[in-house]
C-alpha cells in the first residue's frame, strides 16, 4: 500500500474492532506527518471524530500523540522487526598434517568391531487440537433518534460512531405514529400535549390573521367607494 495515501475509512473501522479485540495495530506515518513519516507506532485509542481531526492517538516511543488518519497509513507486514544478521561462523582449522611412523616389528592390533546402528522407536507427538475459530463481532448498534426542538420534529440515525441519516424535519403527524410504535407509558401522553399546544398557538395565529385580513378587506372597500 502506499504510505501517502493515509488511512480510509474501512481501514479505521478494521482498527477500531482490533482495538475493541484487545490488540494494538501497527502504523505508518505518512508524509503529511512532517519529520517522522516512515516511522512506526502502535494506535492505542480512537477519540470521537467529531471533537476533532486528529482522533487516532498512536504510541511512538514514550508518547502517546493524536494524528488525523491522513498522517497515517497500515504498516506492511513485519514492518518495525529488528532483523537479527546471523554470526559468521568460525572458519574451521585445518587438521593438523600426519607424520608417517617408522614402525619396526610393531604387532598389528585388531580393527574395533563394527557395531550395527541401533535403530530407536521415535513416538510421535499427539496432535495438537484444531484452535476454535474466533467468533466474528457483530455489527455495531444502531440508534434512531426522534426529536423535538423550535417547533420541529426531527429523526437522526446512527450506527456506532457513524451517522447513517443527519437530522431531517417530519411532519407531527409522522412522528405521533412513530411514537405509537412504542409501547412505553407516558410517551404518547407527552407528544400529544405538544401537539395539542401547537395547535393551540396555530389557531390563535390563524385568528388574528384572519381578522387583520377583515380590517385589509374593509379598507379596501372604502377606497373602491371613494372613486
Amino acid at each position: 500500500m502506499d504510505a501517502g495515501q493515509g488511512l480510509s475509512t474501512d481501514e479505521v473501522q478494521s482498527i477500531r474492532e482490533a482495538l475493541a479485540a484487545g490488540r494494538r495495530p501497527r502504523v505508518v506515518f505518512t508524509a503529511s506527518a512532517g519529520q517522522i513519516a516512515g516511522q512506526v507506532g502502535q494506535v492505542v485509542e480512537l477519540t470521537d471524530p467529531e471533537a476533532s481531526d486528529e482522533f487516532v492517538v498512536v504510541r511512538f516511543g514514550r508518547d502517546e500523540l493524536p494524528f488525523s488518519p491522513a498522517d497515517l497509513a497500515v504498516a506492511p507486514k513485519g514492518a518495525g522487526r529488528r532483523v537479527t544478521e546471523p554470526k559468521p561462523e568460525p572458519a574451521p582449522e585445518p587438521p593438523a598434517a600426519v607424520e608417517p611412523e617408522f614402525v619396526l616389528d610393531t604387532p598389528r592390533v585388531p580393527a574395533p568391531r563394527r557395531e550395527e546402528p541401533k535403530v530407536e522407536q521415535v513416538e510421535k507427538a499427539p496432535a495438537r487440537r484444531a484452535v476454535k475459530a474466533a467468533k466474528p463481532k457483530g455489527p455495531a448498534g444502531l440508534t434512531v433518534t426522534l426529536a423535538y426542538a423550535e417547533g420541529e420534529w426531527t429523526v437522526a440515525a446512527q450506527q456506532g460512531s457513524k451517522a447513517l441519516a443527519k437530522p431531517y424535519v417530519v411532519k407531527p403527524a409522522e412522528a405521533l405514529r412513530m411514537v405509537a410504535l412504542v409501547d412505553v407509558p407516558g410517551v404518547q401522553e407527552a407528544v400529544e400535549q405538544i401537539l395539542s399546544s401547537e395547535r393551540a398557538e396555530a389557531e390563535q395565529q390563524a385568528e388574528k390573521l384572519r381578522a387583520e385580513l377583515a380590517e385589509i378587506e374593509a379598507r379596501l372597500a372604502e377606497l373602491r367607494d371613494a372613486r
